[in-house]
């Protein structure tokens, strides 16, 4: 099966996240990112448009009772480029968080105009 988009970090939000979690909520994640990497229309269900923002999205994976949520973009098409992460305990996303990944897509967005090359590290997730 070939890859449809790569997944790419900006700066190292997610993956502190990540390196905290449990190994079968790793395992979701990871599940979820190959279904993301390699299915051509991704369930909203896994991925989903944040509603009143310029492009933002959420990365969306549950767990037996907890959900977990991780901001990213499109670059290109086909380059989803993660930035923080939580795990989700109300109902509504906390606008802290959307506020911060906003802020990191910008900081992204602008060290990429400038011809940064360090914006994105190529790590395999």
């Amino acid at each position: 099966m070939k890859e449809i988009r790569k997944i790419e970090f900006f700066e190292n939000h997610f993956v502190d996240f990540y390196s905290e979690l449990e190994q079968k909520i790793k395992d979701k994640i990871n599940y979820v990112f190959y279904v993301i990497k390699f299915i051509q229309i991704v369930p909203t269900t896994f991925l989903k448009h944040i509603e009143g923002t310029d492009g933002l999205y959420e990365i969306r994976v549950e767990y037996k009772s907890n959900i977990y949520r991780i901001f990213c973009c499109f670059d290109h098409g086909n380059v989803v480029v993660l930035f923080n992460a939580f795990q989700k305990k109300t109902s509504k996303l906390p606008a802290k968080e959307i506020e911060k990944a906003l802020r990191l897509k910008n900081e992204y967005f602008d060290k990429k105009s400038l011809g940064d090359d360090k914006t994105r590290e190529n790590k395999k997730s």
